[in-house]
């Protein structure tokens, strides 16, 4: 008796084969549809992790390098490679657009600078013949298709910035 019930739980349906023969098909073509959809998804947030790093970066690269060129007297040029200095482990720096400029205009009053043109029309400073509490801006910026990991055409234009504005002391 005990064998017998062994041996038919051995024994598998002939219906269950046929069906899962009849399925095989189905889940190579889910596979095909999902998973072009899914990679997708996934360089997506790869991408969008390393745009959101790169303007990090930059943002604390030109803060850092303003703080620095403000307490130490340094030169305009010194500060400018303080901040590729500090943003070179994250983006090619030769492609990086560097500007530090006069901002003490603001200090009257008036609207602060909002499009690329505004920023590359104020005047150019140099730092080491700034006055005392003079208001100065170090500003960064890179095309996003040159700092992208995966080429993206419909992308490449997007400006990636970091800019601020502190006091020469």
């Amino acid at each position: 008796m005990w064998r017998q019930r062994r041996n038919s739980r051995l024994v598998s349906s002939p219906r269950s084969h046929k069906s899962w023969g009849k399925r095989t098909g189905a889940t190579i073509v889910e596979t095909a549809i999902v998973m072009p959809v899914f990679f997708m998804f996934v360089f997506a947030i790869i991408e969008f992790g390393h745009a959101i790093m790169i303007n990090n970066v930059m943002k604390n690269a030109c803060r850092t390098a303003a703080r620095w060129g403000s307490a130490t007297g340094a030169t305009t040029a010194e500060v400018e490679q303080y901040a590729r200095d500090r943003m070179g482990g994250a983006v090619d720096t030769t492609l990086v657009n560097l500007q530090i400029k006069d901002a003490s205009q603001f200090d009257t009053g008036g609207d602060p600078p909002t499009t690329l043109d505004d920023f590359n029309n104020m005047p150019d400073i140099e730092l080491e013949d700034a006055e005392p509490r003079q208001l100065f801006m170090v500003r960064a910026s890179i095309r996003y298709g040159d700092a992208s990991l995966i080429p993206q055409p419909w992308l490449g234009n997007v400006l990636l910035s970091g800019e601020t504005f502190t006091r020469h002391e």
